[in-house]
């Protein structure tokens, strides 16, 4: 038997031992890459110097990432989907390539693990117009043992990173390995649909960036970079056929049930998944709104209020729940600890104003009652259905039950068709949100993130030392910055702001940046607030004798290259954090 913390030390020792340096994980809102909501994998700090920007730790590393990923929310409470989860990951940075990838992972399951071979089954791309078919992993997979019935060529939606290819940005074929969970011995030829057979390491050979026009280019530098959901090989060392049967969700299932009026196995699941996921998120300085982060982070506490609902669970819950999230991973993730009793507060407050939210829905339910009544009609269309889902949260199931007491049907098939839509449309506008922002470090890019560097210091000088980025998103046409702060700004203050970095652009500072230890990076003034996320050493950016902050990049040359810089808006986000919207360039004159 594996405990998590074990598989997680286990993973780091065998690849420190082959010569990696081990990294903190990273904040779930991404630090270096502003352009995508949440860090959904490993690679998501590293996207500078996977496109050739030199890491302070050197060529290859490894780490246990914090990641978050919502585009598969629907699913989550089968077997293996979560929001929340962790992905054990190694990286070469222009070091080793897919052999030594390939020869690394397999040792490790096999000789620290001790996952025997007869369990293992791995894909390879098949090759299309754009790469080759991956005959080098292939060969490495029969040269370790691995049959060539249980090898299968698949093409880019299945091995390629980031799926299909698509997204502009750095990317390439991977190699996929499976873990046979099924009760009998594992047939001798591997079947793609058979799914007993459950993926558990993903090798990624970055050889490729794909433009915003659709051209494939060659990287100046191979990479490799590799992740190991912990959930799930937790799940199959362990023998057990799903996530939720591990240590990291019973304790919080079994308090579930206990009090539960009635039992749901995709209830519960949801519920200890969302609840995990708030806590996490809520660490990372996130808190409930309408927009971006928050406004997931909302969904995903309000989505538990109502499945416990459905379960018969009276009163505030997820308090009690949030709890023993934080002791099971105070160890692994002391952030957890620093603030508790605010985290905890944070997540009862968002479940009592959804639960007012409820009430509200009740009385649009008893509304709508009447108007049909009238009408002689007892049929709830789809649209009703949905809206009393989409605006007041709830379940189909609650609508019936509720239409059933006053001798009602709901039109469920109209119900589907109004909820697919609405899937859809989701789903696109998250593909839009995170589309460029693996790739985005166009010219535009890196003059955006330069001016949240100078707009970070103005604010400091203006409204005050408390001022740190509590989150930023980017796009091509502007900038958004977050930060703490009690109170709106006013016009002068804003006036203010804008002319001391409108100033520092006319003054065309010099960009620069070097290699610290952390504690002489805050010796020379540098700010961050990720500095305890850091390893030995940092990148400091330095912008004249203006900025001085820990960042990944990426950067321009000169701050005279921004031209000029204006606020757009400045409004509140969430709770104490305020938000400001702001472009350069043309656009800002």
């Amino acid at each position: 038997m594996f405990t998590a913390k074990e598989l997680r030390k286990k993973y780091l020792d065998f690849f420190q031992k082959n010569n990696h340096a081990v990294l903190a994980s990273a904040s779930l809102v991404p630090e270096n890459d502003p352009s995508v909501l949440f860090t959904t994998a490993g690679m998501h700090p590293l996207v500078p110097f996977l496109m050739g920007e030199k890491h302070p730790r050197g060529m290859r590393l490894v780490n246990v990432q914090k990641c978050l990923r919502t585009d598969d929310i629907d699913e989550v409470g089968d077997n293996t989907h979560n929001t929340y989860f962790e992905m054990l990951g190694n990286w070469s940075l222009g070091d080793y390539f897919k052999e030594e990838s390939i020869t690394l992972s397999f040792r490790f399951l096999t000789e620290e693990l001790g996952v025997a071979i007869e369990k293992l089954a791995v894909t390879c791309f098949a090759g299309d117009d754009t790469a080759p078919r991956d005959e080098v992993s292939h060969h490495c997979w029969l040269k370790l043992g691995i049959q060539e019935a249980r090898i299968a060529f698949l093409g880019k939606e299945d091995n390629w990173w980031p799926s299909g290819g698509k997204h502009p940005g750095p990317q390439g074929p991977d190699t996929e390995i499976f873990y046979w969970t099924g009760m009998e011995s594992a047939p001798t030829i591997y079947d793609p649909a058979d799914k007993r057979w459950v993926e558990i390491w993903n090798n990624v050979f970055m050889e490729f960036n794909r433009t915003t026009d659709g051209a494939y280019q060659a990287l100046a530098q191979q990479n490799v970079d590799t992740g190991m959901g912990l959930e799930r090989t937790l799940m199959v060392l362990n023998g057990k056929t799903n996530i939720y049967e591990t240590e990291l969700f019973i304790p919080i299932i079994n308090k579930i049930r206990e009090l539960a009026e009635n039992q749901d196995t995709i209830s519960e699941r949801v519920i200890a998944d969302h609840v995990r996921a708030a806590m996490f998120l809520l660490a990372d300085h996130v808190r409930p709104s309408n927009v971006d982060q928050g406004y997931i982070l909302r969904r995903l506490i309000r989505r538990a209020v109502r499945h416990g609902r459905k379960m018969g669970i009276k009163g505030n819950f997820l308090e009690v729940l949030g709890a023993i999230v934080i002791a099971l991973y105070q160890e692994a993730y002391p952030e957890l600890m620093k603030h508790p009793v605010a985290l905890l507060q944070a997540i009862q407050d968002e479940e009592n104003q959804f639960s007012k939210t409820l009430e509200n829905g009740l009385k649009q339910f008893r509304k709508l009652e009447q108007e049909l009544t009238a009408t002689g009609n007892k049929m709830i269309n789809g649209e009703e259905a949905f809206h009393l889902y989409d605006t007041f949260g709830f379940p189909i199931e609650i609508t019936k039950e509720l239409a059933s007491e006053v001798g009602f049907v709901v039109d469920e098939a109209g119900f589907g068709v109004a909820f697919k839509k609405h899937q859809e449309l989701s789903r696109q506008g998250s593909e839009q949100k995170f589309a460029g922002g693996l790739a985005d470090h166009s010219d535009e890019s890196k003059k955006l993130h330069t001016a949240t560097h100078l707009l970070h210091q103005a604010l400091r000088m203006v409204l005050g030392p408390h001022i740190e980025q509590r989150g930023s998103n980017i796009t091509q046409e502007r900038l958004r910055f977050d930060f703490p702060h009690d109170q709106a700004m006013t016009a002068e203050q804003k006036v203010q702001v804008e002319k001391i970095v409108n100033e520092q652009i006319r003054r065309d500072l010099s960009v620069t940046w070097e290699e610290l230890s952390v504690d002489e990076a805050k010796a020379k003034g540098a700010i961050g607030i990720f500095e305890d996320r850091y390893g030995d050493r940092v990148k400091v950016y330095t912008m004249g004798d203006f900025s001085k902050e820990i960042c990944g990049g990426p950067h321009v040359d000169h701050t005279g290259e921004l031209k000029a810089f204006k606020i757009l808006k400045e409004e509140s986000s969430s709770k104490g954090i305020r938000r400001i919207k702001a472009v350069i360039g043309e656009a800002a004159l």
